[in-house]
């Protein structure tokens, strides 16, 4: 009897954890479907995935310059035991040519992520437009995980070069849906900016802090470890993605509004002034990244760990920037081009006193300035596109965004080719003081977003978009929708058009009868 009511005792207990277990489940599943609590862990998992993209970007500054000079000394090594009889010369020559050779090599490598994402953002775009945001991030992040395995394996150029230009895809995927998201998740002005402002402090500290976290793991433990870490770290974003948001499960794409051609976005000028200002704001960042080393050796006599945490400090003026840009948007929204060309007028003269500068301690100061110039700009004008794309396209992010990164990837591409070419025909000064002047001369084109915070959505330009017949239920009805409208204020006189009054149809859900009631009379 005592073993039957122990077992029975047995029973109940897990009869009750099983119950506990459950009625867990059934919370976080109710807290999953809480749409707050939803874009909350999206906002999470996009921040994730925007850390890993740029610490995969900067992880191999100090790895791959000493990494490649190593293969490179390998074959130097082979060819001179092969062949004995050189001349003291030839040997100095060949070792001047090697090390030109090199310096190529590893700008083409630098810029090859940059530059396939370049190419693959216009498509990736347009398929974020037509299939939604989430796919797309679950792509980027597998492409990025098999390449960073296979960089973190890959013994010889030809194999990390491949990896490095995966990554460049992954990223076109990832960045560009993720970033879409966050605007498509976080539909009030205020809200939105304060999630791309945290999305930005992830991107900031995903390429200051990449370096030293490189660097040291290299140096103690040996290439791969560093690319396992950040694999790993991708493989559990992308879990959590298909845990989370399910990509796979609920299909409604097509009834969702038909995202505007990422070919009529580029011809819009105020997207244009904006993609131009992203682009600017980062080239003395771009450029500096692959000079600045070389010039604290020959400048200042720096060390090796002076050179490895020479952008670290620039981490929290950057944050600051985002706060600052964050709490001064929500209070006067009117003002984001303003913040924008500060931004780049501070960005101007930080560039033009970096070869001032004669310490490491100096150095620090204007490296600070560049990066709080450009956490004004990226802050201000990120969600600026998307306000534009509300007010003069429709509500979809994935082909704007793409010209947001095609603006990054255009400084970035050009940063490790371009810039060494430059500091060697002209100079380091040179290259800062032209920096620092197109940033200056480029801050009054803001000004052509000054009235962007007064205008409203027009149907007269949604109509226009749509040349051919309405794609999907979602742009059927929003087209029957406003037929009605547009019969029912034919006959009103002396009133004022809907589109006039900033009623907002890709945002209200109102039904016929609500919106046939009447114009409102001025």
């Amino acid at each position: 009897m005592d073993g039957e009511g122990g077992s029975s005792g047995l029973a109940k207990s897990a009869a009750v954890k099983l119950s506990e277990m459950g009625e867990r489940t059934k919370q976080l599943g109710t807290a999953m479907r809480d749409p707050h609590q939803q874009r909350r862990i999206i906002l999470v998992i996009v921040c994730v995935a925007l850390l890993l993209d740029n610490m995969l970007y900067m992880v191999i500054v100090p790895i791959i310059p000493d990494y490649l000079a190593d293969l490179e000394l390998e074959q130097s090594e082979h060819v001179h035991a092969v062949m004995h009889s050189n001349t003291s010369a030839n040997s100095t020559s060949q070792d001047k040519s090697n090390k030109d050779n090199l310096d190529i090599q590893i700008g083409i490598l630098f810029a090859s992520k940059a530059i396939l994402q370049l190419l693959v953002n216009p498509l990736s775009g347009t398929f974020i437009d037509r299939v939604g945001y989430d796919i797309p991030l679950l792509i980027g992040l597998t492409v990025m995980f098999v390449s960073t395995c296979i960089f973190a394996f890959g013994e010889n150029y030809a194999t990390l070069f491949m990896a490095r230009s995966l990554q460049g895809l992954g990223s076109a995927f990832a960045d560009t849906s993720g970033i879409a998201m966050i605007a498509d998740k976080y539909t009030e002005e205020a809200e939105r900016s304060r999630a791309l402002g945290i999305a930005l402090a992830f991107i900031s500290f995903g390429s200051l802090v990449a370096p030293p976290f490189g660097g040291v793991l290299y140096e103690f433990v040996g290439k791969r470890v560093p690319f396992i870490v950040l694999a790993c770290i991708c493989l559990a974003d992308g879990l959590m993605l298909l845990t989370v948001i399910k990509p796979f499960s609920n299909r409604t794409r097509e009834n969702m509004p038909v995202g505007t051609p990422i070919y009529r976005l580029m011809i819009d000028p105020y997207i244009a002034v904006v993609a131009g200002a992203l682009t600017v704001c980062n080239i003395p960042l771009a450029f500096l990244e692959p000079t600045i080393a070389n010039w604290m050796e020959t400048t200042m006599h720096s060390s090796q760990w002076e050179m490895g945490l020479t952008w670290l400090p620039a981490f929290f003026p950057h944050v600051l920037g985002v706060y600052i840009t964050v709490k001064l948007a929500a209070q006067h929204p009117n003002l984001q081009w303003f913040y924008g060309a500060v931004g780049m007028v501070i960005i101007g003269a930080s560039s033009c006193t970096v070869p001032a500068c004669k310490t490491f301690g100096q150095l620090i100061a204007p490296l600070c300035g560049i990066c709080f110039g450009i956490a004004l700009v990226d802050t201000a004008l990120l969600p600026t596109l998307a306000f534009l794309v509300d007010v003069r396209h429709v509500s979809v992010y994935g082909s704007v965004y793409a010209i947001a990164d095609i603006s990054y990837s255009v400084a970035y591409a050009m940063g490790p080719i371009v810039a060494g070419q430059i500091v060697h025909s002209l100079g380091f000064v040179q290259l800062n003081l032209g920096m620092g002047l197109v940033n200056v001369l480029y801050a009054p084109a803001l000004l052509l977003l000054r009235n962007v915070c007064q205008m409203k959505p027009s149907y007269s330009e949604r109509d226009n978009l749509l040349d051919e017949a309405p794609q999907g239920l979602y742009d059927t009805i929003k087209m029957e929708e406003r037929r009605a409208k547009k019969k029912g204020y034919s006959s009103a006189g002396n009133c004022l058009s809907v589109d006039e009054n900033g009623f907002d149809p890709f945002r209200a859900q109102r039904s016929l009868s609500e919106e046939s009631s009447g114009p409102e009379c001025t």
